[in-house]
């Protein structure tokens, strides 16, 4: 996770990152989980989705919608946006009786570089790009 440019000390930034740490290590769990062939992977599933729809809810509903009214990052968020679709759409459509545990894993690989991506690259762009203002409008009621 970043921990270079400070974009940490903006609230929302920090909660996210925060959780950004723990979807990590839900993933993590999952894949070794998966790799081993032992434990409850459909709980281990759940665990993931659980921690990711509302932190992608999050993202989507503050922290986007500035970047998209800003404009300079609106390329990348549409793309993040989408990789969140797919990513939840892999993982939220399993099927429980004949889990595809390798597509499972592909999205894990995803999920880490949309994640990557995010920290290093959208979170510091989205400290210089957003007025305090929009800070103002997003940090009172997602954080």
């Amino acid at each position: 996770m970043c921990n270079y440019c400070g974009c940490r000390d903006f609230p929302l930034i920090g909660r996210l990152s925060t959780e950004h740490e723990e979807i990590a290590n839900a993933a993590g769990r999952l894949r070794t989980a998966i790799t081993q062939g032992q434990g409850d992977l459909l709980t281990l599933l759940d665990e993931l989705v659980d921690l990711l729809l509302p932190h992608t809810s999050t993202e989507e509903t503050g922290l986007f919608t500035e970047l998209r009214d800003e404009g300079s990052l609106a390329e990348a968020v549409e793309k993040l946006c989408a990789e969140h679709d797919d990513i939840h759409g892999v993982l939220g459509a399993i099927d429980r009786d004949a889990p595809d545990w390798p597509a499972v894993l592909a999205a894990l690989d995803r999920l880490h570089r949309h994640i990557d991506n995010e920290e290093h690259g959208l979170f510091p762009a989205a400290v210089i790009a957003l007025p305090i203002s929009a800070w103002d409008r997003i940090t009172p009621t997602t954080v």
